[in-house]
């Protein structure tokens, strides 16, 4: 449930620094239904987060993030507040699984993998808004240099005296460059084609060397050999509204400051960056002789000192953990909070408890967010000119299957939604435009008609997850 369905503009949006622990909780209840004591101490950590920036540099210094150890069933809304709190407040964000580390000797992740992760997530966040800066200026520059391919300038023969007496060449050569410049803008040449020198980003062989076998130990082939396989010039031919595009991003390019975008991006990841740590309760475990609980207790010892705080060698350089928000999260139905070493359980010293989803909770969850499942579906259909509605008795009917369904399976809270919706609308979807009625009323009827089955064979529910 993470998909924007518009809303206000970032003009209307208050500045972060304006926004109090209300406003951050108003702004989740937007797209997380309840949750109140999750959605307040995640408020009141990013509000800590502004309040530490305004005091003196030694005071700041001093000032740690009080990480939190969320606690709740999958599908009550963990993750998707977590991530919501890395939008409003613009902060590079990454989500990862505990159970993927690994102590060093097993295979598996490198803990310090996930710093290295929120660092190119910085950095992404950083050239992006670095581009966007220089976003006018590439497109002039573009314009240019189209047009000097469409109309190259006339060579100026030294020692040659112009003739004064004549009319100069310069302004109907002037003429003729606005004159392709109108046209340029309005279209008319997209379909010309022109050939253009660009740089070849089809260096695969080293991408696959340096990618995936690599990247766990922080190294890419690409970043060490750059200086032995510089970027290549190559030229191109090819329709002028697509030779913009490559032209474009090349341009862009060559503006942004790169090492000017990673040390801002580092520095970012440091004093704002969060990670949310999920299915911790898969690690929580103390040693017992041997086996798995070695390797638990050994990811548990690893992660530590990340939490705590040290630093960590990334390619753009070192990333101090010190400042960063970790938001833990697990079901623990089997292991307990107390199971986790009596160290990392100390770093993580806010904990909540999130509430079991109830009917009402799902209705509201169906209809309520601004990014909910039934607008979500009713945007996509109306592409085709479909009019979806769902009737109350069908929201209640929807509610009402999967808080059964929940009950006498696996209960995965309000991600058993989307699996019904989609069941539910299949038909619609699939036909589409090819529907003589184009207004579709979803009732309870209708919801019963296509999910009967699932209330009265319970081998079938197992397989609607």
């Amino acid at each position: 449930m993470a998909i924007y369905l518009g809303g206000e503009t970032a003009a209307a949006a208050p500045k972060l620094d304006d926004l109090t622990p209300k406003q951050i909780v108003a702004e989740l209840d937007k797209y997380v239904v309840g949750q109140t004591s999750a959605k307040r101490a995640v408020a009141v950590a990013l509000r800590n987060r502004i309040r530490r920036q305004k005091l003196p540099a030694d005071m700041a210094a001093d000032v740690l993030p009080k990480n939190i150890l969320m606690i709740g069933s999958t599908g009550v809304g963990k993750t998707e507040i977590a991530r919501r709190l890395a939008r409003i407040a613009n902060s590079p964000f990454i989500k990862i699984e505990a159970s993927k580390f690994t102590e060093v000797g097993y295979m598996g992740r490198d803990v310090e993998s996930m710093v290295r992760e929120l660092a190119d997530v910085a950095v992404d966040m950083a050239k992006q808004a670095a581009v966007e800066d220089v976003a006018v200026r590439a497109a002039q520059n573009v314009e240019e240099r189209i047009l000097d391919i469409l109309l190259p300038p006339v060579e100026t023969h030294y020692g040659i005296e112009p003739d004064t007496e004549s009319e100069p060449a310069e302004p109907p050569l002037m003429r003729t460059r606005e004159k392709l410049r109108e046209q340029l803008r309005n279209g008319s040449l997209d379909d010309r084609l022109i050939e253009f020198d660009t740089t070849d980003r089809s260096n695969a062989t080293i991408d696959f060397i340096g990618g995936q076998g690599m990247e766990e130990m922080g190294v890419n082939l690409r970043d060490m050999l750059g200086n032995m396989f510089p970027a290549k010039t190559v030229q191109r031919k090819m329709k002028l509204a697509e030779a913009r595009e490559y032209m474009l991003r090349d341009e862009q390019e060559s503006l942004v400051d790169m090492e000017q975008v990673a040390r801002a991006a580092l520095d970012r990841a440091q004093q704002s960056g969060i990670i949310f740590l999920d299915e911790i309760d898969k690690i929580a475990g103390r040693e017992a002789g041997g086996g798995p609980a070695v390797s638990r207790e050994g990811v548990q010892r690893d992660l530590l000192p990340i939490v705590e705080g040290t630093n960590v060698n990334t390619k753009y350089g070192m990333v101090s953990t010190e400042h960063i928000l970790f938001i833990a999260a697990g079901a623990f139905h089997v292991a307990k909070p107390s199971d986790l070493i009596p160290e990392l359980q100390g770093r993580f010293p806010i904990r909540v408890e999130l509430e079991s989803l109830t009917i009402d909770d799902l209705k509201r969850i169906l209809v309520q967010p601004k990014n909910s499942l039934i607008k979500q579906y009713q945007a996509l259909l109306s592409t085709e000119g479909i009019d979806l509605e769902f009737t109350g008795d069908a929201i209640d009917r929807l509610a009402e299957l999967t808080e059964e369904i929940n009950k006498n399976t696996e209960n995965i809270g309000a991600r058993r939604l989307h699996t019904l919706v989609e069941k539910l609308l299949e038909e619609i979807s699939f036909l589409g435009g090819e529907l003589e009625q184009k207004r579709q009323v979803i009732d309870a009827n209708y919801v019963n008609d296509k999910l009967s089955d699932l209330s009265l064979d319970p081998n079938l529910r197992q397989y609607i997850l």
